[in-house]
């Protein structure tokens, strides 16, 4: 089954296979079969042309997929223009909702970097400092 360019995995139930399009989780999903009138525990590969029509029709009126992210992206980029601190936590790719960096906030800030003291050699390889031997020539 597709829908919106996105093959739904066959051997899934059809409520969880519903969830793999962006902007349907597993609450939207619940409510698309019940207006569609079909059976949440049948399996996608099982599912009749007549029910596989009812659920594409009702999903139509969701925003999913495409015009979805366009929103959130379009969303986001109004944030960053209008110089919000929200926008600015976007743009410098830090947690946007208040939750605490100095400790947590690994996914969104990338992998651990340590700053610390650079032992002179290290610093002469870097060019930072000059070494003594090149100083006196």
């Amino acid at each position: 089954m597709r829908i919106s360019g996105i093959n739904i995995p066959d051997e899934k139930r059809i409520d969880i296979a519903l969830s793999y399009l962006y902007g349907i989780g597993r609450k939207n999903a619940v409510d698309v079969l019940k207006k569609a009138s079909v059976d949440a525990s049948k399996r996608v590969k099982s599912l009749s042309e007549d029910e596989q029509k009812r659920i594409q029709k009702i999903l139509e009126s969701y925003k999913i997929e495409g015009d979805l992210m366009t929103e959130v992206t379009t969303g986001i980029k109004r944030l960053k223009e209008i110089g919000s601190y929200r926008g600015m936590r976007h743009s410098k790719n830090l947690p946007v909702r208040g939750q605490r960096t100095r400790s947590n906030a690994r996914t969104k800030r990338g992998k651990r970097v340590t700053i610390g003291a650079i032992k002179k050699e290290m610093a002469a390889k870097m060019g930072l400092v000059q070494d003594k031997k090149e100083q006196k020539s």
